[in-house]
């Protein structure tokens, strides 16, 4: 299945794209971002970034049709700063990252992401990381494994699915998607498999979060954005999940408002009081349209929040 990027024409509109600019593209995926702000420069640059091979390999001359001015980084987004340094990149015009997992790979049964198409537990985004989901799994203890799925996850079974799990793999190891789907779905409660939607969504979101340290990665990345940001620059991100989606908000909302003095100290707050060095261009995050959400089931539970750098 192609990849369709979600929010493609607000995230290009809000990067504001210049034509002799530096541009980071922090999850390249099939290319669908990268190619729309590739298409808007002319002396400038554009720094792609994933560590999916196959990503790259199908990415690479759906760009190269585009132009070449662009540079692919086999690299984890968490280290996008020290990558650009070692290329004598200290500022950039643009920032975008699209955290949500490409299409193509929740399609193809053999990365093991699907709880609907049954495949090898893996989970990986990067192949070479050395746990996997099957490791998860059949590995962890019942309490890490309820932690793990009630944290990341958010599913109020967790316990259950987690002595569910510990249960069926003293009979044989759990080696495949659909079998970690049924295990989990026979565990909920009858109120929560009533609900709408997959019953294993949640659980299996929880353990592809541990097995890629997604949540630590998206910090390490916020946290470098505020130093890699050129005058007037932007950094648009967009989420899939209310985890993702808090660690952003509260990231940006820690740029972009003034840094207050000590409230136990009233005297402090009117001295100590900074402005913000950052815009915040989102108030209230942008979500899809009724069209796209009707055409793009994946764009429903996305949000986009954008920031700005402050220019002289």
């Amino acid at each position: 299945m192609e990849h369709v990027p979600v929010l493609l024409k607000e995230a290009i509109d809000l990067l504001d794209v210049k034509k002799d600019g530096t541009y980071v593209d922090l999850t390249l995926g099939r290319g669908g971002h990268s190619c729309a702000i590739l298409s808007r420069l002319d002396k400038g640059r554009l720094f792609a970034f994933d560590v999916d091979p196959t990503a790259i390999y199908e990415s690479r001359p759906r760009l190269e049709s585009v132009g070449g001015n662009f540079e692919i980084i086999e690299a984890n987004f968490a280290k996008f700063d020290s990558e650009l340094l070692k290329r004598g990149v200290t500022s950039v015009d643009g920032i975008l990252a699209d955290l949500g997992v490409s299409s193509p790979d929740f399609d193809d049964e053999k990365r093991g992401f699907s709880y609907s198409k049954d495949g090898p537990l893996d989970m990986r985004m990067d192949p070479s990381l050395p746990v996997s989901a099957r490791d998860v799994v059949n590995r962890y203890d019942e309490r890490r494994l309820s932690d793990i799925i009630y944290r990341y996850g958010e599913d109020p079974d967790a316990r259950r699915i987690a002595r569910a799990i510990v249960a069926a793999r003293e009979e044989k190891e759990i080696a495949t998607t659909l079998e970690l789907a049924e295990i989990i779905k026979e565990a909920k409660s009858p109120k929560e498999r009533a609900k709408k939607g997959h019953p294993a969504k949640q659980a299996f979101q929880a353990i592809r979060i541990e097995v890629n340290h997604e949540l630590d990665v998206l910090e390490a990345m916020l946290g470098e954005i505020p130093g890699m940001l050129a005058p007037k620059g932007r950094a648009v991100v967009i989420t899939f999940h209310s985890l993702e989606d808090r660690l952003v908000k509260r990231a940006f909302r820690s740029l972009t408002r003034a840094k207050q003095g000590n409230r136990n100290d009233p005297s402090s707050l009117k001295s100590d009081e900074k402005e913000p060095e950052f815009i915040d261009l989102t108030p209230h995050p942008l979500v899809a349209g009724e069209e796209e959400r009707k055409e793009n089931r994946r764009s429903l539970s996305s949000k986009l929040r954008a920031i700005e750098r402050k220019g002289d």
